[in-house]
């Protein structure tokens, strides 16, 4: 599945990082511990959080993750959102949990 598809199977809004909607997703990690993120997540995961602040880009680009979806409605901050864009990070938006957010990608098959 690509994150253009999780992205309109799950409603999510895409706040940035369009030119990488083609990337494969291999996995998922859902964490608001950055520290466990960068230890357990791997390339192409798509790390679903509630953290908005501008170092989830810096764990994001670190471990190539297809994409950053931040739930529960959270707005990240406008430098993270602008950090995001000057390194290529795809940030993308939930209402939903992450719980919920989560338990729609596995029933899409993303393990």
């Amino acid at each position: 599945m690509t994150v253009a598809e999780a992205a309109g199977a799950l409603g999510l809004e895409v706040l940035t990082g369009q030119p990488n909607l083609g990337k494969t997703i291999t996995g998922a990690c859902v964490s608001d511990l950055l520290s466990y993120v960068m230890g357990s997540a791997k390339a192409g995961n798509l790390w679903i959080t509630i953290q908005v602040h501008p170092n989830v880009v810096g764990v994001g680009e670190l471990l190539d993750l297809a994409a950053i979806v931040v739930a529960d409605g959270q707005d990240p901050e406008t430098a993270t959102l602008e950090n995001a864009r000057q390194h290529g990070v795809t940030i993308m938006k939930s209402r939903d949990t992450a719980f919920v957010v989560a338990g729609r990608l596995y029933a899409l098959g993303v393990t």
